[in-house]
């Protein structure tokens, strides 16, 4: 009977064990599991660099909150259609980044890139009427990368940084700042990968 408890007990320990492990694999795996949209890189600090993406396929909607509020509730609109909340019925892979970008005043735009094998005739369409398929045309981008949870103020901050980088290198945003997420929320904040991506006008040379 001790016998049998005391392997009980080491199985309860293996299973908890190998649950932790699972746990840490997707923390520190998650990201290179996924697809990231094709770029070339150029770099221009030790913080900032300079890529060059073609055209994207991309999920998006719309919500109208606060910074963070919008973002989760977006998170979740979008996540529903690639689980399956589609016509086809259809689960699509999460690629890497989360984009959050402001339009307006309490207006947020989140996106999803789409798997670049995808085209807008096989993606399935989507039961949400508030999620959209889009093409983002090609486009040269700056891009500050920063650790840590993206609070509100933590964006604000290295959208700050950015755009002072540039200013002090000669570069001309074209267009607003938008917020870039590779991680899930359980990843340890020291290794969330964060980074604020504003486009530019491609500069000679670069």
């Amino acid at each position: 009977m001790r016998s049998t408890r005391r392997g009980d007990v080491f199985k309860s320990i293996g299973a908890v064990v190998g649950q932790f492990a699972e746990a840490a694999g997707m923390v520190v795996g998650y990201r290179h599991s996924i697809e990231e949209p094709a770029h070339t890189t150029e770099k221009l600090t030790r913080d900032v660099e300079i890529r060059h993406y073609g055209d994207r396929i991309a999920a998006q909607t719309t919500v109208v909150a606060d910074e963070e509020s919008a973002r989760n509730v977006g998170f979740r609109r979008l996540a529903r259609y690639i689980f399956g909340a589609n016509n086809d019925r259809e689960k699509v892979a999460m690629t890497a980044p989360v984009a959050q970008e402001s339009r307006s005043k309490g207006e947020w735009v989140i996106q999803f890139f789409m798997p670049s094998h995808k085209t807008m005739d096989t993606l399935p369409s989507p039961d949400d009427g508030d999620v959209e398929l889009v093409t983002v045309p090609p486009a040269t981008v700056a891009v500050h990368k920063f650790n840590g949870i993206p609070s509100r103020r933590a964006v604000a901050s290295h959208t700050e940084q950015l755009m002072s980088t540039l200013g002090e290198l000669g570069f001309e945003p074209t267009d607003s700042p938008a917020a870039w997420f590779y991680d899930p929320p359980w990843t340890v904040p020291s290794l969330r990968r964060n980074e604020i991506a504003v486009p530019v006008k491609p500069r000679s040379g670069v």
